[in-house]
């Protein structure tokens, strides 16, 4: 079967594809899966440059989805024929957080799914919503219940409530679709107003060029009449964080979720005190929280946003779009 690898060198150049041994039959309580798509996450481009460190001959790509081609002994969750897409955390299979690494993350401290086919624990996976397509389910493992997680698993979003979603990327799309779909008011930032104009389409009821405005945070206050947002999805980081402690309310929630902006930097602890906010980090989420997110989807018809599709051998070449960060939505990879 074809696969890509990492060599152990950094940068794209160092993802090869490769001919593998295919993987066999499961055994208990393991599915065989034909994938057929996988997006990409910043995650997956901090390892593939080797910004985060992964084991030489990594094969990449925490995202997954496919169709089962064979169950093992005792699998009762699964069948033939069923289309299914990955977890990102496979042994967190439910409750309070209980990983701080990526040890377990495929296309990190496991092998990923940047191949086309796998076996694996049933966990490995959950099933897709009903009528997706692979490229759509793929962009659920990571993005999806990510933006799931942070609005309504810690947030407790309500129909009523305001919404702040940092620029246009995978996330924070797929934060704007889940919040209108939830009945929430949804501000959005970009420095494109094209990208401003598409959310707009989306359903996105106000937006910000952050070039035009750098210090956005009181302009959202002033949006939202005085008050502040419920809720700040931040994917920004360091660079952002500011503003957006000033945009939330008082006792407003910051889902901290990217750190597009570095990785470390100055905190006004004195301001998110003093108004009073809960500041909380996260990385994707559980396995129930892919169930119950899954279910939402059959229930409410939200298709991903998908800015472009590469086939299998442009996995490089779909990482080089990513680094322009010109996509609006999720990038996708079919074979």
């Amino acid at each position: 079967m074809r696969a890509f690898r990492s060599n152990g060198q950094i940068g794209l150049e160092a993802l090869t594809m490769v001919d593998l041994p295919d993987p066999g039959v499961p055994g208990p309580g393991e599915i065989r899966v034909h994938l057929h798509a996988t997006s990409l996450n910043y995650h997956d481009l901090g390892v593939v440059t080797g910004r985060l460190p992964a084991a030489p001959g990594r094969i990449p790509m925490a995202d997954g989805a496919g169709v089962v081609e064979a169950v093992g002994p005792d699998v009762e969750a699964f069948s033939v024929g069923d289309h299914v897409v990955s977890t990102f955390f496979p042994t967190w299979l439910h409750g309070e957080p209980q990983i701080a690494d990526f040890a377990t993350t495929p296309g990190d401290g496991i092998d990923g799914y940047a191949r086309e086919v796998v076996v694996a624990p049933v966990h490995a996976f959950t099933h897709a919503p009903k009528g997706y397509t692979h490229a759509e389910a793929a962009t659920l493992t990571t993005a999806g219940l990510t933006a799931w997680r942070a609005l309504a698993v810690d947030g407790g979003l309500k129909a009523g409530a305001t919404v702040l979603v940092l620029g246009t990327g995978g996330v924070s799309i797929f934060a704007l679709q889940f919040a209108k779909a939830m009945g929430a008011s949804v501000i959005v930032t970009s420095s494109s107003d094209d990208k401003l104009e598409r959310a707009r389409a989306l359903g996105a009821d106000h937006t910000v060029n952050y070039r035009e405005i750098p210090k956005w945070g009181r302009h959202v206050r002033d949006i939202t009449g005085g008050r502040g947002v419920d809720h700040v999805v931040e994917v920004g980081g360091p660079g952002t964080l500011a503003q957006s402690i000033q945009a939330g309310r008082v006792g407003g929630h910051l889902a901290l979720i990217g750190v597009l902006t570095g990785r470390g930097g100055d905190v006004p602890t004195g301001l998110l005190m003093a108004r009073q906010q809960r500041l909380q980090g996260l990385v994707v989420g559980n396995r129930q929280h892919q169930l119950e997110m899954v279910r939402a989807l059959n229930i409410v018809g939200i298709r991903p946003i998908i800015d472009h599709a590469f086939p299998f051998h442009g996995l490089a070449d779909a990482f080089r779009l990513q680094q322009t960060a010109s996509h609006f939505g999720k990038i996708v990879v079919e074979y």
